[in-house]
């Protein structure tokens, strides 16, 4: 067995990309149109993982949008969807100057927690050891709910 894909309705298709893409730094694999279904799937893979995903076995974010408005509530109760990274600092650093709210800081330099456009939880994990404690990050306090 092995992972897929997760899966995530979206409310504004166009923020939601603008956030995957231009934010976090995802790419689009690929998308599905049903207009019998009225709904469009975009597939979204990391960078480090566009090889894979060229051969459909990277790890993959569905964006599911229902063309037909519907309100989801509860996006917490989807879970979290958790990704490595090189710099976590850097990294919450660069999604806060482009309008991002951290709502849990990096304050042990191992772990911080960002929401979508559709309040899906996502964490952002520090690769290898956790950096050493640093400001502002150290003495930040939550925003929200994550």
């Amino acid at each position: 067995m092995r992972f897929l894909h997760t899966m995530v309705r979206v409310q504004d298709l166009d923020a939601s990309l603008h956030f995957y893409c231009q934010q976090l730094g995802l790419q689009e694999s690929h998308r599905f149109d049903d207009e019998a279904g009225r709904y469009t799937l975009v597939y979204l893979n990391a960078p480090a993982d566009v090889e894979l995903a060229k051969n459909t076995e990277a790890p993959l974010i569905e964006l599911t949008y229902n063309w037909d408005t519907e309100a989801y509530t509860g996006g917490r109760n989807f879970g979290h969807l958790a990704f490595e990274v090189d710099d976590i600092y850097t990294t919450c650093k660069n999604l806060q100057d482009s309008g991002v709210t951290i709502n849990r800081p990096p304050r042990d330099g191992h772990m911080a927690f960002i929401r979508s456009p559709d309040q899906i939880s996502i964490e952002l994990l520090q690769k290898g050891a956790a950096l050493s404690p640093a400001e502002p990050w150290a003495s930040m306090q939550n925003t929200g709910a994550w």
